[in-house]
Order: structure tokens, then sequence, then C-alpha cells
């Protein structure tokens, strides 16, 4: 299987559900608009596909001088520990460039792999969050 990755090609929201849904990522599933404006409103989105099956996305809300925030990172199930998610991240620091972090909140059961991907653990982060 050849994994292509692409930032010129958005997923549809159906495709982002199902990819969510099967990661086991929290996100608004239920919500088919709402993901559609996620995507919509993000700066830079990284898919990566097998074939016409998407398998993986990065995607980001940055100013591409200063910081990148990393909204969502996905890999299906079947397709992880191939090195999907580990290349999303670092084409999402190429993207963005040498200027600008690249930071993200973690999941509870993503914790341990983060370190091991090049991210540093941070102590200094705040969140108001969201009512629904």
């Amino acid at each position: 299987m050849a994994i292509t990755y692409h930032t010129d090609r958005k997923p549809t929201p159906e495709e982002v559900i199902f990819l969510y849904e099967e990661a086991s990522l929290p996100r608004p599933t239920h919500d088919e608009e709402r993901i559609r404006q996620m995507y919509q409103n993000s700066d830079l989105v990284i898919t990566a596909w097998d074939g016409e099956l998407l398998v993986g996305v990065a995607r980001s809300i940055t100013d591409w001088v200063w910081s990148c925030y990393l909204a969502d990172l996905a890999v299906r199930t079947a397709y992880q520990k191939m090195g999907i998610g580990k290349r999303l991240i670092q084409m999402t620091k190429e993207q963005v460039g040498e200027q600008s972090m690249v930071l993200l909140l973690s999941v509870p059961a993503a914790m341990e792999y983060y370190p091991k991907v090049g991210f540093a653990r941070q102590e200094s982060s705040f969140i108001i969050n969201r009512d629904r």
C-alpha cells in the first residue's frame, strides 16, 4: 500500500466523520455542518490517503510566522504505527516553517505518543472550555 499525502485535498465532512469515529477522536461527529465549518475555517489541512480512502489527517490553525495550533491529528486504527501520524506532523512543521511553533492539546489516550514524535510536554497552558 502506497500512502499519499496532500495539502490541497480537503476531505468531505462524511470522510472526516468516518475517520474520527473509527480513530476514536472525540469530535462533534454527530454534527456534519460543524465538521464542515471546522475544515472550511482551518488554515492548513494535510491528508493521508490509501487510494481513495482517507486514512489520516492533520488539521491546523496558524498565522504562519509565530504559532500553529494542530487542532486534530487522526489516523485510522488499522493504519496506526506505520509512521503516518509522524509524517503528518512533520509535514505540518514543514508547511508552517521554522519561525512557527506547533502546539496542541492532547486527548488522554495520546499523552504518551506526542513526546515520542518530538513534542515537549508543557505545564503552562490554560483553557476556557466550550459550552457545547
